[in-house]
């Protein structure tokens, strides 16, 4: 059994709750990635921004990436997975939830993110074509 460790991309940062969105964009532009978790002052998952959620929940609403915070946009309970989920399952929460980033979680703490370049190298052609065919014929989330 492979599992959501196994194949997780480590060392994901968070971005803390009460952080602006323009900070969110730019810790996006610097590490190279599209989604930064939010975390509390507790350090747990409190939600994801991704840049999607910057230009469409943000600015095309005009509201100002630099008073919004994160907070505002991690509402709702986070999908996730524990660390020694089987990665069917991990694949299983994605798709059924039309996500292409999903947290890893270890004694209550982030320790990864699982991603659709995660999906790609790790697993098999028939797995990748399958998951790919499943979450970009999904019509966009609906914010």
């Amino acid at each position: 059994m492979t599992t959501a460790r196994e194949i997780m991309h480590q060392g994901a940062e968070c971005i803390a709750d009460n952080e602006t969105l323009e900070h969110a964009a730019r810790r996006m532009r610097d590490l190279n990635v599209g989604a930064l978790p939010i975390c509390g002052e507790d350090d747990r998952l409190h939600g994801i921004i991704t840049d999607r959620d910057i230009v469409v929940r943000c600015l095309a609403e005009g509201k100002d990436p630099r008073s919004v915070t994160a907070r505002e946009f991690g509402k709702g309970a986070p999908i996730w997975v524990e660390a020694d989920t089987d990665v069917d399952e991990a694949v299983r929460l994605m798709v059924d939830n039309k996500i292409r980033r999903l947290p890893v979680i270890h004694d209550h703490r982030l320790v990864g993110m699982i991603s659709e370049a995660d999906i790609a190298t790790h697993l098999g052609e028939h797995e990748v074509a399958e998951f790919a065919s499943k979450i970009y014929s999904a019509p966009p989330s609906r914010i």
